[in-house]
């Protein structure tokens, strides 16, 4: 059961982590969380247009759908995430 849910976690977690984006798709920050006028700016673009965030598992999940037409990434791509 630990390790089903320790793959899940780290299906999310590297589910938005990409070293090579799209000419279209997003890349990725590390602000968690924002304030003031980031924050007003980050809700009024749409979610696909949004960066990758950490633990914005919603967010991610649907800009992966959208870029690369699976919400969850494939067991590979997890291994060649790891590897790099």
């Amino acid at each position: 059961m630990f390790k089903r849910s320790l793959l899940l976690v780290a299906l999310f977690v590297f589910s938005g982590i990409s070293n090579q984006a799209t000419a279209a798709e997003p890349g990725w920050t590390w602000q968690v969380v924002t304030f003031g006028e980031k924050r007003a700016e980050i809700q009024s673009t749409p979610i696909v247009n949004r960066k990758y965030r950490p633990l914005h598992f919603y967010g991610n999940t649907i800009r992966r759908k959208h870029y690369h037409g699976v919400a969850v990434p494939t067991p590979q791509v997890v291994i060649e995430k790891l590897v790099r």
